[in-house]
């Protein structure tokens, strides 16, 4: 069972990093241009994974704080909306990539800093 956990750690860190990549990729394709899809599968695994390491915190004798992930939840919802509000336009307003930018960062800041 901890190489189930450690499998959904793994990759919620690789979910966490796609969503800084995305950062970085959509600032290299400029302020105004369209979402990029891949923020989607940045999301879903970060989602996901996270969802089904709560789940086995029963059987694998972990305690998380649900305070801290219900935040960190709704972070990952209001980053999801403004991503799905904005994939279908062909240019995104200039406010978009740094507030999914300083949401990003904050949700990491939750995980390491919120003990």
């Amino acid at each position: 069972m901890e190489f189930v956990r450690l499998l959904l750690v793994f990759l919620h860190l690789l979910g966490m990093g796609m969503l800084i990549a995305m950062v970085f990729v959509q600032r290299r394709e400029g302020l105004e241009a369209p979402v990029n899809k891949g923020w989607l599968h940045g999301l879903g695994l970060q989602l996901l994974t996270g969802v089904a390491l709560m789940g086995l915190a029963p059987l694998t004798h972990q305690d998380y704080n649900h305070i801290k992930l219900g935040v960190k939840l709704l972070v990952l919802v209001v980053i999801g909306v403004l991503v799905m509000m904005n994939l279908r336009k062909p240019a995104s307003p200039k406010w978009l990539l740094p507030a999914l930018s300083g949401l990003v960062v904050f949700n990491v800041g939750l995980a390491v800093f919120w003990s």
